[in-house]
Parts: C-alpha cells; structure tokens; sequence
C-alpha cells in the first residue's frame, strides 16, 4: 500500500464537504430549533474539522499543498493558526524527540529539574491535566498558553514565519466571524464555548498517544477503535501506524493496521488499548503519567 496521497481523495472531500455542511447547520439553522443541538453538532463539527485539518498537514486531499491548505484557511478552530499546527505537528513527528519536555511541540511532560520549581497551583493543574477528564477540561488552556507564549516570543526575535501564520489566521477567523453575524444565529459566547470543547474533544486523542519510553518505537500508541470517536479522529487512534507511515490517508489506515497487526504491536511493544471505551475507564479520573518526565536525564541547553 502507498503511503504517497492518490490524485483525488474522495473520503476526505466527502468528509469535508459534510463538516463544513454540519457546522453551517449547526451555527446558523439549529439553534431557534434547540440551542442543545446546535451546540453539540457545532462541537463535533469543529473537532471534525481539527481531524481534517491534521489530513492536510499530511498532504490530503490533493497533491497541491495550496489546493489542500486552502480547504482549511477558514478559522473554524479559532484558537491556534493552522499554519502553527502545520509546523509544530510535522516538527512532533521526528520519532527520537517524541516527550522530550523542549523539543517535542507536543510533550505533556516537564523537566524533572523544573518541576519544584513551579508554584503548588500550578503542579496540582497539571497533575490534573494528566488524567483524561482534566486533558478534556484544563488541555485546550494549557496548549493555547504554550502556544501563545512560544509565539510571542518567536516573533519578537524576528520569525516570520510564525508572524506570517498568525497573520493568515486573522482573515481566517474573520471569515467566521463574519458569518455569524450574517448567517448565524448562534450566540458569539456559545460559538466560543463550542471552540474551546471542540478542542477538548481532540484531547482525547492526544491524551495517551505517546509514553515516556527509551526506544522511540515503543512512543506511540494503537487503540483498536472502530467506533464514533476513531471517525471523529480519522483513525489518528492508529497512531503508531499515522507515525510509521504519515501520508497514508486516514481511511487506509484500519486496513494496513489488520495486514500488519503483529509487526506493529511487536515495534511499539504492546502499548496497546482495545477502546476509547478501556481508556475512559481506565484514566478518566486517574493519572496516566507523572507530570516531570520518568526518564528524562538531560538538561535544557543554555
């Protein structure tokens, strides 16, 4: 099977096509019928939208990097430029880096040096953050303020890349925007709300995906979910396969895990779930993980 995207991707563009007619629906038809509703379809919308995003990033639907980019340009997601999750996503997918507390964009772990150093509220956040509900609850916060402060700093050192994806982002919100105040009849707070749920929604995904492990093989995680949330994911839940094999598509991934069931499990060595299901009952109020990195031995470059 190629990992290479075919020249048309019928699956993401049908699934594309009906994010964007949900999430039209839900913000601008639902909410005089039920505000419940409309809310709900509008969360699910904007996670589902993340998850095409991600497909993107990878180099679908087209061959086209501005074709695919420009599927995506609406900041439906509001809170982290596209263009940001591009390059910290594609920087996160170097295998010997992943939970490294600096170089990994997406680590959950800190330095074992650093942690008395942080405030009791702030240990007590992030041991939170470390169970499933608190990752769904506190994640989207801490993930923004990284981000933002990153950012922040970047651009006053003079990137411009990070200033141009920023800047690219502000049309993309306006053009949301925009259509609330015209078509929409969902309330700017709710639509907020919904963005911020959207995005604790994807922390599920996230929450497990890589443990602290010395071979960086054995990092990444397979959930062998079949349900409404390995849809809402695009089968990212196969994500030792996603890390194995970035530009297969996320329709080819269930098949190319059951061909290669046994290889995949023996290179990540077992991590392993059976369901979303097993992880929620697992770790919806329990740590996974301590907060300071159990292996980490380095310390930060000056």
């Amino acid at each position: 099977m190629s990992g290479e995207p075919t020249r048309l991707e019928w699956p993401t563009l049908l699934m594309m096509a009906l994010t964007y007619t949900v999430w039209g629906l839900g913000t601008a038809a639902f909410w005089q019928v039920s505000p419940g509703l409309a809310f709900v379809v509008t969360t699910l919308s904007i996670a589902q939208f993340s998850s095409l995003q991600h497909e993107v990033l990878h180099g679908h639907p087209f061959k086209t990097t501005a074709l695919n980019e420009a599927l995506v340009f609406a900041g439906i997601t509001l809170f982290i430029p596209y263009g940001r999750f591009r390059d910290t996503h594609l920087a996160h997918h170097h295998d010997p880096i992943l939970t490294d507390p600096y170089d990994d964009p997406e680590s959950n772990f800190v330095d074992p040096a650093e942690w008395p150093r942080l405030s009791p509220l702030r240990r007590g956040l992030l041991r939170c953050n470390n169970t499933l509900l608190g990752r769904i609850l506190l994640g989207p916060a801490f993930s923004v303020q990284a981000v933002v402060t990153s950012d922040l700093a970047a651009m006053r050192a003079g990137d411009r890349g990070v200033a141009r994806a920023w800047a690219l982002h502000v049309p993309g919100v306006a053009m949301v925007a925009l259509w609330l105040w015209a078509l929409g009849t969902m309330p700017v707070w709710a639509y907020l709300l919904a963005a911020y749920l959207g995005f604790g929604l994807l922390k599920i995904r996230t929450f497990l995906e890589h443990r602290a492990h010395e071979d960086p093989r054995a990092r990444s995680v397979v959930i062998e979910d079949r349900g409404l949330l390995a849809l809402l994911f695009l089968n990212n839940n196969y994500h030792s396969v996603h890390h194995c094999s970035p530009n297969v598509a996320w329709y080819r991934l269930p098949a190319l895990y059951a061909s290669k069931r046994a290889h995949y499990l023996s290179r990540n060595e077992g991590y392993v779930f059976a369901s979303y299901g097993e992880v929620f009952r697992a770790y919806f109020f329990r740590m996974k993980d301590p907060v300071p990195h159990p292996l980490w031995r380095e310390k930060r470059p000056e």
